[in-house]
C-alpha cells in the first residue's frame, strides 16, 4: 500500500494520476491492471490474483499475483510470507492496528467493474477507466523485467 509522495496529487484527478511515474501508477491504483497483464504474459502459470485487504476501518487494498509461495507485484517477484509481514510491518508504522486478510480474485474480476465488487470492499477500475487504457501501459512495464525474474514464481512453466 504505497503512498503517493506527489505534491498535490489526488487519486481523482485522472490526469495527475496517468502521469504519476509507472512504479507508482502500478503501486497504488493500477495493481490489479499489472497483475492482469501478468495473467495475459504467463496464461498457463499456476497462479492466481490474491488481494491484500485492509481490515475494516483501514485503507491499503493491493493486488498480486500468487503462486507456490510467491507473489509479484511492481517490485518483482518475492516470497509472499516475507512479502505479507513487510506490508503488515510498514502499515502499521503508518496506520497503527493495520491488519488484513488475504483474499483469493478470479482473474475476471481484476478488469471488471461490476465483477469486483462482488467483493465486500473492493471496486476496481476497468482499464478503460483510467485517462486511457491501462492495460497497454501494464504490458510495457512488465515487459522491462528480465525473464528470469519471474521464474522462481513461474516453476516449471
Amino acid at each position: 500500500m504505497y503512498q503517493p509522495r506527489t505534491p498535490g496529487y489526488r487519486k481523482q484527478d485522472a490526469t495527475a494520476r496517468w502521469n504519476l511515474p509507472d512504479r507508482v501508477f502500478f503501486a497504488c491504483g493500477a495493481c490489479h491492471i499489472l497483475a492482469y497483464a501478468f495473467h495475459e504474459k504467463f496464461p498457463e502459470a499456476n497462479v492466481a490474483p490474491l488481494w491484500i485487504k485492509p481490515a475494516l476501518g483501514y485503507t491499503g487494498n493491493h493486488i498480486v499475483v500468487s503462486g507456490d509461495g510467491m507473489v509479484f507485484d511492481y517490485h518483482g517477484v518475492a516470497d509472499q510470507t516475507r512479502y505479507i509481514a513487510r506490508t503488515i510491518d510498514r502499515a502499521g508504522k503508518r496506520w497503527p492496528g493495520w491488519s488484513c486478510s488475504l483474499k483469493p480474485l478470479a482473474w475476471p474480476d481484476l478488469i471488471s467493474e461490476a465483477l469486483s465488487k462482488r467483493h465486500d470492499g473492493l471496486w476496481l477500475r476497468e482499464p478503460e477507466q483510467f485517462l486511457h487504457d491501462a492495460l497497454p501501459r501494464a504490458r510495457q512495464y512488465l515487459d522491462r523485467f528480465r525473464p528470469d525474474v519471474f521464474r522462481p514464481l513461474l516453476g516449471s512453466t
